[in-house]
């Protein structure tokens, strides 16, 4: 029993992990270079709390009413139309849990099936066009049985200028480094360690390369 509570932990994990990914990559993919002006004002950082008890008040908005308000921009409604492929989808959770967030669009891959939400295909052969999706997701790169073709299949789908987005058990920068090299045609444009439940991991972002 205690291991099924953890294996569900692990997936509720996963599919939040997805949720906040998906909309700094949106952010990423629908904000212009020149929206910011180069003499803008920087914003003074926000102060975090230290741990579930810090009361101490802060000046931000509660993530329900950040989602409320992205939702309804008019930037949001251009970003539910992106094509999200979720690769090694598992039963679904991610596909799901992206759907309810207002994604038209979201496929997920598995060498097993788990219909409705996720069809049967080989993550290092995927049967889809080149430059198919906007986004391609996981969560299982390295686990896979051969993480290069993986990574090449990922960027394959993904068009010029989408992103490719991984998640793996915290790394260090050499790890990460390890990892965008997988990812040939892609350059690195984050990566960042996450809590969540207890459990550390490490979220890397790449935008794929314009074709030569």
């Amino acid at each position: 029993m205690e291991k099924q509570i953890q294996k569900f932990q692990n997936e509720v994990s996963f599919v939040s992990i997805t949720i906040a990914t998906l909309i700094i990559t949106f952010l990423f993919l629908q904000t212009p270079k020149t929206c910011i002006p180069p003499s803008a004002l920087q914003k003074p950082h926000l102060r975090f709390p230290n741990s579930t008890c810090d009361s101490t008040p802060r000046h931000y908005l509660p993530l329900s009413k950040k989602n409320a308000r992205l939702w309804s921009s008019k930037s949001w409604m251009t970003q539910n139309h992106s094509k999200v492929l979720c690769v090694s989808a598992g039963a679904g959770h991610e596909v799901m849990a992206l759907s309810k967030m207002g994604l038209k669009n979201v496929i997920g891959v598995e060498l097993i099936e788990s219909l409705p939400l996720v069809s049967r295909a080989n993550p290092h052969n995927l049967p889809f066009f080149d430059g198919a999706f906007d986004v391609a997701f996981t969560g299982h790169l390295m686990a896979a049985l051969y993480p290069l073709r993986n990574a090449e299949e990922m960027e394959r789908t993904v068009r010029n200028g989408g992103v490719c987005v991984v998640v793996v058990d915290e790394c260090g920068e050499e790890e990460v480094k390890e990892i965008v090299r997988l990812f040939r045609r892609s350059r690195l444009l984050s990566s960042s360690d996450v809590t969540l439940n207890g459990r550390r991991v490490t979220r890397i972002i790449m935008r794929k390369k314009a074709s030569d």
